[in-house]
């Protein structure tokens, strides 16, 4: 995370929706979500309640970590011998 909340957090991102420009990162924006009861369980058990979850990101606030560096890097692109893109990171140019 570059910006928000949890600024300097980690995480892997699980979930992307191109359409609304958004991520959702392991660990990262958690929210209390309070969840209906319901009777399916096991011999009509509940199960509700509060629920931690995360909630999605703009894309705008997250960004790749060097691999090398284990610093947040900006990503650029290069062609390779089969005129195909080829993500790099920006401060050291290596392939990501």
């Amino acid at each position: 995370m570059i910006a928000g909340k949890d600024i300097g957090r980690e995480g892997t991102v699980i979930l992307v929706d191109p359409e609304r420009q958004k991520v959702l990162v392991q660990g990262v924006n958690m929210i209390k979500k309070n969840t209906k009861v319901d009777y399916q369980g096991q011999r009509g058990a509940k199960t509700g309640g509060i629920v931690n979850q995360e909630a999605l990101i703009h894309v705008s606030n997250v960004q790749l970590i060097d691999p090398e560096t284990k610093k947040p890097a900006r990503v650029g692109y290069r062609l390779d011998e089969d005129n195909r893109k080829v993500r790099i990171t920006r401060p050291g140019g290596k392939d990501i």
